[in-house]
Order: C-alpha cells, then structure tokens, then sequence
C-alpha cells in the first residue's frame, strides 16, 4: 500500500521524518512494491505522455514528438533505469555502511536509498509538460533536495556520527556521479549502435 506521508515529511521536514523512518521496521519488498515500484512510475508515465502529445519546442521551431513506440521503449527503459538505480544505491549503502562503522541493516540501507530517490520521483510529473528549460531548474532542484537528504539521512539510518555520515555520504555521491557519467556514455553509445529515438517529423 503506497504512503506518501514520509514523502511529504521528507519534502518539509527531512531531519524529523528521517528520525521516524529510522524507528520503523522497514522490509525491502514493501519498499520495492509498495514506495519504489509505484513511485518510479510517475516519471517515465508522464515522460512517455509529454513526449508524444505535446512535444517539446526550441525556439519558435515546430515542437518535437516522439514516435508513441520509440517514446515507450525509452518509458520502460527510464523505469528500469530508476529503479535499478534504487536497488543498486541500496546496495552500495550496505557495502559502504561496514566501512565507516555503521552497524544496520540491509533493511534500513533500502530505506534510505528508496527515501532519498523521493524528490527524484515526484519530480518526474514536470515532463508531463516538456519544456527543456523549466524542466531543468526543477531538476537540478529535485537532485539538490536528494544530495541533502543522503547527507542528512545516513548518520541517523546508518547510526554513525555525523562526521563519518559526511565522508560515507561523499563517497557514495562521488559514486554516484561516476555512474551517471557512465550511463550517459553507453546512452551515446546505444545511440551510435541505431538505438536512437524516432520523431514524428
């Protein structure tokens, strides 16, 4: 059953609302079906209806669409993207966690990287809408708002101090950044192997 209530908590008041995370009893396939699975919808759903409906326009130039196929393989490429992502935060953050001292579980280690995805999520609903410009701030937005709840939410989910939540938070950002820069590599790669989109015009 989704809940947004630590959604929300986390957009208002991250440092409260990671305090009540941390003293729940988290399950990774609640998260991943119930949080994770629903959430991740939102961008690639709004993404695929913005692509092919309106468009997105540069300039005075005729707006661009996607074709309704091409925008669904990359729909569904996008969600599996996220949240492989997902998973795959939570795993770093469970390799990472001995490392700096934390003693938790693998439980609370998908917590945290499913909560710290939320702005990321929830943003998503802008590509309803594709102007690139808007859609930018808002995501640079979104992604500040995450990078400070990892800084602010893996002392209290880790249970270490705030120091080596810092340190292990950093690391993992820097991670983090060598895989998207590694991502968009294969992206033009695909691109280059005949895996471009398709446009209406």
């Amino acid at each position: 059953m989704l809940n947004l209530t630590h959604a929300l908590g986390l957009l208002i008041h991250p440092k409260q609302e990671w305090q009540k995370i941390s003293q729940e009893n988290n399950d990774i396939s609640g998260l991943l079906i119930g949080y994770v699975l629903i959430l991740a919808l939102i961008g690639p759903a709004a993404g695929y209806y913005g692509t092919t409906t309106s468009g997105w326009q540069i300039g005075s130039r005729e707006a661009v669409k996607l074709t309704p196929e091409s925008a669904m393989t990359i729909s569904i490429l996008y969600y599996l993207a996220v949240v492989s992502a997902v998973i795959g935060l939570g795993l770093m953050v469970s390799w990472m966690c001995k490392t700096y001292g934390g003693n938790t579980s693998i439980n609370r280690c998908f917590a945290l990287s499913a909560y710290v995805a939320t702005p990321i999520f929830l943003v998503g609903i802008v590509e309803l809408f594709p102007i690139l410009w808007i859609n930018l701030i808002i995501g640079l937005v979104a992604l500040a708002h995450s990078v400070y709840l990892l800084y602010s939410g893996v002392p209290v989910m880790m249970n270490i101090s705030k120091d080596k939540g810092f340190l292990m938070s950093s690391s993992m950002l820097a991670m983090g950044m060598v895989a998207l820069v590694t991502l968009l590599a294969l992206t033009a790669l695909m691109w280059g192997f005949g895996f471009q989109p398709s446009f209406t015009n």
